[in-house]
């Protein structure tokens, strides 16, 4: 197929890192398709100094991708699932989920000490509200601290910062071969991951069967199962926003199974339910796992946050 496709993505070097491998992974399928990558700057990196939730959560990193999608700019959207608002716009639709890499959070600290070892009063680098409010659970006598920047930034802010630890997304962390910094994987007990962490979003145009056609070939059955489960429980709990949400899916046999997590920010209230049921009905279960956190109080937490 002699097809010329722009694919659109952020500058950083993990999402640079993610739109090439898309575009390899379908030059390997299509050697004939001429891909472009096109770097579109998004509100979400132009903004640094000021916490995501401040200034609109979620679709910050996005918007102007999918506006250039829309307007046919591009032809395809490459993006981080976790950062992918819980609604799409009209006319666009998830083309392709590629098989996920590791989905946890992991610890990266100074000292090499584990999250158990880390000092009383330790301060711990993040800006993102569901470790936070997951961490304060843990360790109330943690001092977190908003870190902000891109993946390799926040590393280096590690050294250079009055830093005791961060924590980032382990996706991220071995997508750009700095595995050999983790000091930790960290345990879901503790940290339970965001939506869709760890998997690629490839979007596309509704009315563009041909790229829908290219694109399908790289999507992972298995991963889409768990991740729409996901994004059904987030949709329904309407985070849109960056609020402390978390849910993490995982398929055995022919079982779906979900755990959710809706928390306040600073972690004296955690709701948490596991659901279990047939994994083509994924997305049912992530809707009744987000019901059975509404009945818990979860929309007086989420409503409480939006306030």
């Amino acid at each position: 197929m002699d097809k010329n496709i722009k694919i659109g993505t952020r500058g950083s070097k993990l999402a640079l890192w993610q739109a090439n491998w898309v575009k390899s992974a379908l030059k390997a399928k299509c050697p004939s398709l001429e891909i472009e990558i096109v770097i579109i700057k998004t509100k979400g990196d132009k903004i640094l100094d000021v916490p995501l939730a401040m200034v609109g959560g979620k679709g910050l990193f996005v918007k102007e991708i999918e506006e250039s999608l829309l307007n046919g700019r591009i032809d395809l959207a490459v993006h981080s699932m976790k950062d992918m608002p819980a609604e799409i716009p009209e006319g666009l639709y998830i083309g392709a989920i590629p098989e996920r890499e590791t989905p946890n959070d992991v610890l990266i600290s100074k000292k090499g000490l584990l999250l158990s070892e880390l000092k009383h009063g330790a301060r711990i680098g993040t800006s993102s509200l569901r470790r936070a409010a997951q961490l304060r659970h843990a360790r109330p006598d943690f001092v977190i601290l908003p870190l902000r920047g891109n993946l390799d930034t926040r590393i280096k802010k590690l050294e250079t910062e009055n830093i005791d630890a961060i924590i980032l997304a382990a996706a991220g962390v071995k997508r750009l071969d700095f595995e050999n910094r983790i000091t930790e994987y960290l345990d879901e007990n503790i940290m339970l991951p965001a939506v869709g962490q760890g998997a690629l979003c490839i979007e596309i145009r509704k009315n563009d069967p041909e790229v829908g056609r290219i694109v399908d070939n790289l999507d992972h059955y298995q991963t889409r199962t768990v991740v729409m489960g996901e994004r059904s429980f987030l949709n329904r709990l309407e985070g849109g926003c960056q609020v402390p949400i978390a849910a993490h899916g995982k398929i055995k046999k022919k079982t779906f199974t979900l755990c959710g997590l809706v928390a306040n920010v600073d972690g004296t209230t955690i709701l948490k339910e596991i659901l279990s049921g047939p994994v083509e009905l994924s997305e049912n279960i992530g809707i009744k796992l987000a019901d059975r956190l509404i009945s818990m109080g979860a929309k007086k937490i989420l409503e409480g946050l939006k306030g």
